[in-house]
């Protein structure tokens, strides 16, 4: 048999930096260096006589909406997406406000996938702005094949991006995110308790805030603290599932493979009345149906081994107009409670001067339940 005829696995994630935030640092390059938040309804900025351009300062914001992104410099400063607008303004009362442009962004995503695609075709998108690449079978270094990567992306769209590369996709995205912005990491096997293993718990995919506290509460604040945890403690308080996932998690273990096939866009829930009902005689029937609404997502979810990092909510009213608010969650949601605070924020931006004809509530921004506890744990076969 060959040498050659068995290769060790490599997998990159390649996460574009502060993607809303760099886009449209490109359109306005002055703003290199200053805060810059992206959210809210603001028009865009104006132009003066001598060709200025004029911004909004988040000092004079008022509104009930959220942070959709923000650059680095915004970031240093404590605003991060899906904080409220007004929180925001008080931590970086001098901060530049532009308002989003999901069209642009859009283009520029498939721009860099393109790009991707026409070096190595064996990609997983993950969403507008990452993707896996599975680098297995290419020739040369893994250092090499990753800044080419990186810097065919900056060619092509003037944007940077970082890039992990590992022998699997769960440490290949814990590897992204070590040396950025505009960074490369190359993870091996003997590098997972020097560099790994130092790092928060909740840096590994799946373990969102509510585990996070917990296993806090159990003394366990490391990966390397989950790696060496007790097996039967965890499960006392997880669940064997829970236990034997991030266990094999910790330790660096993840079997999925890059996935290529067309994948579920969104998952949504929508309902016509039988009569127009008005928000506040007709409360109590319209809080109902929310509630039920949630719950049924959550199942449907649940059934797709899916979770969505965008929220958004579609009313029509009476005279037939309709309305859309979103929100991007810093954590995906899966869960009816989830859903409903999402969604509650997207309706507290919404102006009901008529009565309701229709409502519905979408998931979108999906990825699999793989990415977290659910069905990573049913692949890993672990004798713990």
């Amino acid at each position: 048999m060959s040498n050659h005829s068995i290769r060790t696995r490599r997998v990159a994630h390649l996460d574009m930096d502060a993607f809303y935030a760099s886009v449209e640092l490109l359109r306005y390059p002055e703003l290199r260096g200053y805060p810059v938040i992206i959210g809210g309804r603001d028009k865009p900025p104006t132009t003066d006589r001598d060709g200025n351009r004029k911004f909004a300062r988040m000092r004079n914001y008022a509104g009930r909406g959220v942070v959709t992104t923000s650059t680095y410099e915004a970031r240093a400063l404590g605003v991060f997406s899906a904080m409220p607008m007004m929180r925001a303004a008080e931590l970086a009362p001098d901060a530049i406000l532009l308002p989003v442009d999901f069209a642009r962004y859009r283009a520029y995503s498939r721009r860099f996938k393109q790009t991707v695609a026409q070096l190595t075709p064996v990609i997983e998108d993950r969403g507008v702005d990452e993707i896996y690449i599975e680098l297995t079978d290419h020739e040369g270094s893994s250092e090499h094949l990753a800044n080419q990567l990186r810097l065919a992306v900056k060619e092509a769209t003037g944007l940077t991006c970082s890039i992990g590369v590992a022998a699997n996709k769960l440490l290949a995205k814990i590897a992204s995110e070590i040396n950025k912005p505009d960074g490369v990491t190359i993870l091996s096997d003997g590098q997972i308790e020097t560099l790994i293993w130092p790092m928060p718990v909740s840096r590994i995919n799946g373990v969102g805030p509510k585990a996070n506290a917990r296993l806090a509460e159990l003394g366990i604040h490391t990966i390397a603290d989950a790696a060496n945890a007790d097996p039967s403690t965890l499960q006392a308080h997880f669940g064997l599932r829970f236990a034997r996932w991030l266990l094999g998690a910790a330790h660096g273990k993840d079997n999925r493979p890059v996935v290529t096939r067309p994948q579920t866009k969104s998952v949504s829930r929508e309902t016509t009345f039988e009569r127009d009902l008005d928000v506040v005689r007709d409360r109590a029937v319209l809080s109902g149906v929310f509630r039920q609404m949630c719950e049924r997502l959550e199942q449907d979810l649940a059934k797709k081994q899916v979770q969505g990092y965008t929220v958004g909510i579609k009313l029509r009213f009476d005279d037939f107009r309709t309305v859309t608010r979103d929100i991007t969650l810093e954590d995906a949601a899966h869960e009816a409670v989830q859903i409903h605070a999402a969604a509650g924020q997207c309706l507290k931006r919404v102006d009901f001067d008529r009565r309701i004809r229709l409502f519905g509530i979408r998931v979108s921004k999906l990825m699999p339940r793989s990415d977290g506890a659910d069905t990573l744990m049913q692949q890993l076969e672990l004798d713990y």
